[in-house]
């Protein structure tokens, strides 16, 4: 079973490289309040399922809002969908400096939230565009390392916290998206239409009912939602609690732990997208399934690995393990809209991937809200973690029962209108 390998049009790779950037921007500014959980408990004096639900507001709103960010990014421009999420995210991020009470900062981070939404679907469906043969998969996980890297300054605001003040690092942080919002105006551009079959109509615009109704009408699509959902439940406690976690363990300062959290984890995650991008698109060329092999096969190794993390003895013990964690289990990640690319219409493609994100993040805000809680009640996030290797485990097994058709998913009609 092989893919085709139509030809690349011209600026595939430059708007690859022009994307990574924004990633890069788009989860620093989301993830560093994970790591300035003494300064902001202190100066703002938050309980503990308080400074969770930082994590939490922010990816409901984000949830919330992201299916139809995404149905715009397919229903008009993509270009200006990410540009006008990039200033504002940055711009929102930089007044969060000027909070002073937890309902201010709580506010903060739903709008951060709104603005967040509008970019991961209508990035990852442009670079989708320009790569519609077996460069898919690699270009998605090079502009996921951009994501990684973003994870792993974003433990930067620790330390800046710690040596300057939490408000500096907002400010500091949030001020790069700003600069490089306005080049993208001049740099950015939209995807070249694929030509028209002769004889046959344009396409009609995409609704948001009949994307719904064609995205949730597919076996596939739910198997691949209900997988994401089930990951996403132990992935995202891994975002929000981590750094926590590691510290009291292993008794080290906000800006240490921090960093051993996010820059070994999240340097092994950029690492896994690499190669699990690169080992899926060769294979590809010769079996389209790779798309589902190549998850399994990392899921199946994540499982042991996040075990023996979560029971390590030592801070080295549990870096290594987490780093064969984040190879792995990476490899489910960079596939993600490949496979729904594969399954789905491609005029809906920014409105599934803001459904997977939707679903992501409202089961990931619960979570870490849900840990919050347990830990106000003395439960060990270690006991946390080890279960959440069973979670990997139902994913593999969902993702076995995803059928992928042997041609390329094609536009369905849209329904007729009455009268």
């Amino acid at each position: 079973m092989t893919s085709p390998t139509p030809k690349l049009v011209p600026r595939a790779w430059l708007t690859v490289a022009l994307l990574w950037p924004v990633a890069f921007i788009n989860f620093v500014d989301r993830t560093m309040v994970t790591t300035m959980h003494t300064s902001l408990v202190t100066a703002i004096h938050l309980t503990e399922a308080q400074f969770g639900l930082l994590t939490s507001v922010f990816l409901w709103t984000y949830g919330i809002m992201i299916p139809m960010a995404g149905f715009l990014a397919d229903r008009f421009n993509r270009r200006g969908v990410i540009i006008g999420s990039l200033i504002a995210w940055s711009l929102t991020t930089c007044l969060t400096a000027y909070v002073q009470t937890f309902p201010q900062l709580l506010f903060m981070r739903v709008l951060l939230g709104i603005a967040e939404s509008c970019y991961i679907p209508a990035a990852l469906a442009l670079i989708a565009d320009y790569h519609p043969g077996p460069t898919r998969t690699f270009a998605m996980g090079v502009h996921q390392t951009g994501i990684v890297a973003g994870m792993m300054l974003g433990g930067l605001g620790g330390w800046i916290a710690e040596s300057h003040s939490w408000q500096t690092a907002f400010t500091v942080l949030g001020l790069p998206g700003l600069v490089y919002g306005a080049l993208l105006l001049g740099l950015l551009r939209e995807a070249p239409k694929t030509a028209a079959v002769a004889g046959q109509p344009a396409e009609p615009p995409a609704r948001f009912g009949a994307a719904l109704a064609g995205l949730l009408g597919q076996r596939a699509f739910l198997l691949e939602l209900a997988a994401v959902v089930v990951l996403g439940a132990g992935g995202w406690i891994i975002v929000g609690w981590l750094p926590t976690y590691i510290g009291e363990r292993f008794h080290l300062s906000q800006g240490a732990a921090g960093f051993s959290a996010t820059a070994y984890l999240n340097g092994a995650t950029g690492v896994g997208f690499i190669l699990g991008g690169m080992w899926t698109s060769a294979w590809a060329r010769t079996n389209i399934r790779s798309h589902i092999f190549v998850p399994v096969i990392g899921l199946c190794i994540a499982i042991p690995a996040m075990l023996l993390a979560a029971n390590a003895g030592t801070l080295v013990g549990a870096i290594t393990w987490l780093i064969v964690f984040g190879v792995s289990r990476t490899c489910f990640d960079v596939n993600l809209v490949p496979i729904l690319c594969l399954v789905s219409d491609p005029r809906y493609r920014a409105t599934g991937v803001g459904i997977i994100s939707a679903c992501s993040t409202f089961t990931g805000g619960f979570m870490i809200y849900f840990v919050g809680i347990l830990r106000d009640h003395q439960v060990q996030l270690g006991s946390i973690f080890n279960y959440m290797a069973g979670s990997l485990a139902i994913c593999v097994v969902l993702l076995l029962m995803i059928r992928i058709p042997r041609a390329p998913a094609m536009p369905a009609p849209e329904p007729a209108q009455a009268g």
